[in-house]
């Protein structure tokens, strides 16, 4: 039985203690889930395919708090290739050699894909729209928004096992609410990986349940990052503005992308409670609400 003292919030979701790792870590939602987790006293490794953005992510975003005693840490590592396994082995072996555990992984390095129109009545006209689309774009997408999901998840496993009992040891994939929905939004071959993405933490979340690691996933619906506005800044981080929301062909009920903030809500709310385990979590602004799924 807890005291009123012991569910204060410094309490129930101090990071203290946890060492993560976050893949696609250096921008985007990696780089939001990095910096909500350092900002409540985790280290925090995280990796991706170019140093020089690990490098401005750790030095640009690191924790700046006067409560030495709360900080966290930003510490690149790699870089690494998530769709070979090569390099994950690489980076599990760097990480074995600094760490005696980890406590959670965030897998959120992803790709948008190609894009093709639907947005047609005429099946020739479709037929043309969508032919476009290339095979090994389809792959490339599949594998880096799938496969490299499994196997970085599987390849870190003994290290998560590790983990002091008290710490819940966790994963979360990072999905999509595109996944969700049976709107293509001109991205089949993304929406349908994300699909996969979705049902492959389930599936984990059960199989690796045994080892006493939960996995969770997060759906988020538009957030600004590098991939969906296509640029970063000199921080790293990008912009949404709500025109560009408010331009998506469905109602989005928040008018507006979502915030750092929120994700990082989400991300330590998924990383703290012990009792969740296989949920994925909508972060869409209501969106799921007006477009519906199934």
């Amino acid at each position: 039985m807890a005291s009123t003292g012991q569910l204060h919030i410094s309490n129930l979701f101090s990071l203290q203690g946890h060492v993560c790792l976050v893949t696609g870590g250096g921008t985007g939602i990696g780089l939001m889930a990095t910096q909500a987790l350092a900002a409540n006293g985790a280290k925090v490794y995280i990796t991706g395919r170019r140093k020089e953005v690990l490098e401005n992510a750790a030095r640009t975003h690191s924790p700046q708090s006067s409560n030495t005693s709360l900080n966290g840490e930003i510490i690149p590592i790699g870089p690494c290739d998530v769709t070979s396994k090569e390099s994950l082995e690489k980076l599990t072996a760097e990480l074995e050699s600094k760490e005696k555990y980890l406590s959670l992984v965030v897998a959120a390095a992803g790709v948008s894909g190609p894009k093709g129109y639907p947005d047609t009545s005429d099946a020739k006209q479709m037929k043309d729209n969508l032919w476009r689309e290339q095979v090994e774009e389809w792959k490339a997408t599949y594998n880096t928004n799938v496969i490299s999901v499994f196997f970085s998840v599987v390849s870190f496993l003994p290290l998560l096992q590790r983990a002091p009992r008290n710490l819940d040891a966790s994963v979360i994939v990072i999905s999509s609410m595109s996944g969700l929905m049976r709107h293509s939004q001109a991205h089949f071959a993304y929406n349908a990986a994300k699909a996969a993405t979705a049902h492959l933490s389930r599936m984990m979340s059960k199989e690796f349940a045994k080892t006493g690691v939960r996995v969770n996933s997060i759906a988020p619906g538009y957030f600004p990052s590098e991939m969906t506005m296509k640029q970063s800044d000199e921080r790293n981080k990008a912009h949404m503005p709500a025109e560009k929301v408010k331009d998506k062909g469905h109602e989005v009920p928040a008018g507006r992308a979502g915030s750092d903030e929120e994700m990082a809500m989400g991300v330590i709310f998924l990383t703290k409670c012990g009792y969740v385990n296989g949920e994925v979590l909508k972060l869409d602004g209501g969106v799921m609400n007006e477009v519906g799924g199934g």
